[in-house]
C-alpha cells in the first residue's frame, strides 16, 4: 500500500510539474492571443486550448515555453501585422507566407524582435515602405518579401545584415536605385555573405552600380529583369567568380556586354533579352559551365556567328532571337554533348544549313524560322524538331515538308 501511495504521488507530482512546464510564457501568451484576434482564419487549435506552446498549429516553443516559431503559411489568413508581434522576444522564424488577405504596412517594431533569423513573408499582400528598422535584424539569414505591395526604395539599411543569406524582394512596386554603401550609409555591396539577390520584376530605375560587385562576394542569383534599370552594363560583375543565374533582361540598358564576363565561369544561365544593348555579342569563350544563353532583342551589332557557339560544351540551351547573327551557322552547334535547345529565329543567317554530322542525342528543338537559309542536309534521326519556316529553302520545298510547317 505505501509503495502504491508513492507511485500515485509521484504520478500526480509528474503530471503537476508537467502542466506548469507547459504554460506558455504569459508575455508570449498575450501576444498570440492578440494576433488571434487581429487575424481571421488562424488555426481550429487556436480555438480550443488557452495553451498556445502546447497545442497551438504553427507554434514552437522552447524549455522555457517561449514563443521561437511562428510558422502559419498558406493557411487564408487574413489581418494586418501591427507591432503587438515584437513581444515575441525570443522569436527566430517568422512565417507567413502565402496569405493574401494579410495586408496593411509592416510594422518599424518588427526590427525589435534581434534574434529572429528567418522572415517569410513571400505571396502576401502587404504594402507600404520596407521599413528601414528591419537592418536592425544582425541575426537575419532569410529574408524574402517577395510578391507582395510594397512601394518606396530598397532601405539602404538592408546592407547592415552582414548574416544574410537569401534576400528576394521581387514581384514588388520598389522605385529607385540599387543602394550601395556611403562614406555614412551602407549598402547592398556590404552583403558578402548572400547568395541571392531577387531584385526582379519591380520599377527600380538608374545605373547598375559598379560598386555593387566584388571579388569577395557569394552571390549565386542576381535578378534584375522587369525593371527599368539603364545605361551600361557594369564590368565588375566579372569579378563575382561564384554567380550561376544572371538575368538582366527587361530592362532599358544601353552601352556593350563587358568582355570581363569571361570571368563568369560558373555561370549556368546568362538572360540578357529585351533590352536596348548595342555594341557587339558578348565573347563568352572560357566560360566553361554555362549552359543557358539568351541573348535576344538587342542591338548589338551584325556579326557571323562566335566561335563560342560551338566550344561551350556545357551548353544546354542557346536563344538568340531577333538578334544581329548572319553568314553560316557552324555545323559543330549541333554537335555539343549537352545541346538540347537552339531558338536563332528572326536572324539573318544564310547559305546552307547543316545538320548531317555527329548529331547530339540530347537535341531536342532548332528553330532557325525567319532567316535566309537556302538549304538544309539532314543526317539525323531522333526526336529533335527543326523548325524553318519563313526561310528561302521552304518556297520550293513541298508543302508537306515538316520543318516547314508554320509554329
Amino acid at each position: 500500500m505505501v509503495a502504491f501511495r508513492l507511485l500515485f504521488f509521484s504520478l500526480v507530482l509528474f503530471t503537476w510539474i508537467n502542466a506548469i512546464s507547459s504554460v506558455t510564457n504569459p508575455k508570449d501568451a498575450a501576444v498570440l492571443r492578440s494576433l488571434k484576434d487581429q487575424w481571421g482564419n488562424t488555426p481550429s487549435s487556436w480555438n480550443n486550448s488557452a495553451d498556445p506552446c502546447e497545442a497551438w498549429n504553427g507554434i514552437t516553443c522552447n524549455n522555457n515555453a517561449s514563443v521561437i516559431k511562428l510558422e502559419l503559411s498558406i493557411l487564408g489568413l487574413t489581418g494586418t501585422l501591427m507591432g503587438d508581434i515584437a513581444g515575441l522576444t525570443e522569436l527566430i522564424t517568422l512565417d507567413l507566407s502565402i496569405n493574401p488577405g494579410l495586408t496593411g504596412p509592416l510594422s518599424p517594431l518588427l526590427g525589435d524582435l534581434g534574434k529572429l533569423s528567418t522572415l517569410n513573408l513571400a505571396g502576401c499582400s502587404f504594402a507600404g515602405n520596407i521599413p528601414s528598422e528591419l537592418g536592425n535584424l544582425a541575426k537575419l539569414s532569410y529574408l524574402v518579401l517577395n510578391s507582395n505591395n510594397f512601394t518606396g526604395e530598397i532601405p539602404s539599411s538592408l546592407g547592415k545584415l552582414s548574416n544574410l543569406y537569401w534576400l528576394d524582394l521581387a514581384g514588388n512596386q520598389l522605385i529607385g536605385s540599387l543602394p550601395v554603401s556611403t562614406g555614412i550609409a551602407p549598402g547592398l555591396d556590404s552583403l558578402k555573405k548572400a547568395k541571392h539577390f531577387h531584385f526582379n520584376k519591380n520599377q527600380l530605375s538608374g545605373d547598375i552600380p559598379a560598386k555593387l560587385f566584388s571579388s569577395d562576394m557569394q552571390l549565386i542569383h542576381l535578378l534584375l529583369d522587369h525593371n527599368q534599370l539603364e545605361g551600361s552594363i557594369p564590368s565588375t560583375i566579372g569579378l563575382v567568380q561564384t554567380l550561376e543565374v544572371l538575368r538582366l533582361d527587361q530592362n532599358i540598358l544601353t552601352g556593350s556586354v563587358p568582355s570581363s564576363l569571361n570571368q563568369l565561369t560558373n555561370v549556368n544561365e546568362l538572360n540578357l533579352a529585351h533590352n536596348m544593348l548595342t555594341g557587339k555579342l558578348p565573347n563568352l569563350t572560357g566560360m566553361n559551365s554555362l549552359s543557358y544563353v539568351d541573348l535576344s532583342n538587342n542591338s548589338f551589332q551584325k556579326t557571323e556567328a562566335p566561335g563560342w557557339f560551338w566550344t561551350i560544351e556545357s551548353l544546354t540551351t542557346l536563344i538568340i532571337e531577333y538578334g544581329p547573327l548572319q553568314g553560316s551557322l557552324p555545323p559543330q552547334l549541333f554537335s555539343l554533348p549537352q545541346i538540347q535547345q537552339v531558338k536563332l529565329r528572326n536572324n539573318a543567317f544564310s547559305d546552307k544549313l547543316d545538320m548531317s554530322g555527329n548529331i547530339s542525342q540530347q537535341l531536342r528543338l532548332t528553330d532557325l524560322q525567319d532567316n535566309n537559309i537556302l538549304s538544309v542536309t539532314l543526317g539525323f534521326e531522333n526526336n529533335s524538331t527543326l523548325l524553318l519556316t519563313g526561310n528561302p529553302v521552304c518556297d520550293a520545298a513541298p508543302k508537306n515538308t515538316v520543318y516547314c510547317q508554320p509554329q
